[in-house]
């Protein structure tokens, strides 16, 4: 193989509990990942220079010692027998940056996948997943590619199956910094802990739960509290991760699409379902079940 092309798909937290922080800065979260069916795209050709190469048309471009791509690229080289493999990547971007939908934990996820296939690297999914949490804490959800509920800062995993709804995910045109809100001083920190779940969370109720970092980004974020507010006489509605992006659960495609059609100018929008096992590894299946 020595072209693939994947999806990065989006995330949504459906909810997000903050229990805790530890001595090294850390914070303890409680949180229900699940994956959207919008992604950003991301085609891979194999070289024989060693060298990585990435084009991106994201109106936001990163440094490319920041870029979260060819750090996973990076990351994995050390494990390459063959010094003179590298990678062209390109990136087609559609998630909002600054949006907690975990666009570019997600291109960090697809890269580390996409490139142990090309490299043959035969590295586990959860090699993978360490060195991704080296990268970024929702990196490992993504490789691991399964609705989840997690602990810890992140890393602790049981599946979970939520309904797969659909929903209108909008973004109010700001950037929100991760980073200020978890070192904010007004940030909940002392959650109570959810029972002890079993080994599956196929029921667990997270519209009758919250987000924590919710109310802090609204009251330094206007422009999200108008959007939530607006959003909210639609559907049941929240933020997700650390925002900007709201989003809204509808029961069906049809509802969703017709408040998208009710948003105000001002905001950015798009519907798209919930889905429990990542696009991104359905997709790797079938290239490689293709071959």
């Amino acid at each position: 193989m020595k072209q693939l092309t994947l999806p990065a798909p989006a995330k949504l937290n459906l909810f997000l509990h903050i229990t805790g922080r530890r001595d090294n800065g850390y914070h303890e979260l409680e949180t229900l990942f699940q994956f959207l069916t919008i992604a950003d795209t991301l085609e891979f050709t194999l070289n024989d220079d060693g060298v990585i190469r990435l084009n991106s048309d994201s109106p936001e471009p990163i440094a490319l010692a920041d870029n979260l791509i060819y750090r996973a690229a990076q990351a994995l080289q050390p494990y390459c027998a063959n010094s003179k493999l590298g990678a062209d990547i390109k990136l087609t971007k559609r998630l909002p940056m600054g949006g907690g939908v975990g666009g570019g934990s997600s291109d960090a996820a697809t890269t580390l996948l996409a490139l142990n296939q090309l490299w043959n690297l035969q590295l586990s999914p959860s090699k993978l997943a360490a060195i991704g949490l080296a990268l970024g804490a929702d990196v490992p959800v993504f490789v691991h590619g399964q609705a989840t509920f997690a602990r810890g800062v992140g890393e602790q995993f049981l599946p979970a199956t939520p309904k797969e709804s659909w929903y209108l995910v909008v973004h109010p045109q700001v950037h929100v910094s991760t980073a200020e809100i978890f070192q904010h001083s007004d940030l909940p920190r002392s959650t109570a802990k959810l029972p002890e779940p079993t080994r599956h969370c196929s029921d667990l109720a997270w519209l009758e739960l919250h987000n924590d970092c919710e109310k802090l980004v609204c009251s330094l974020n206007p422009q999200v509290a108008s959007a939530l507010e607006w959003l909210l006489k639609y559907a049941p509605s929240r933020l997700t991760g650390t925002g900007a992006c709201v989003f809204a659960v509808f029961s069906t495609q049809q509802q969703a699409e017709q408040a998208l059609r009710e948003l105000p100018e001002q905001y950015r929008g798009f519907v798209a379902q919930g889905v429990n096992h990542s696009p991104a590894h359905v997709a790797l299946a079938q290239a490689l079940q293709s071959e």
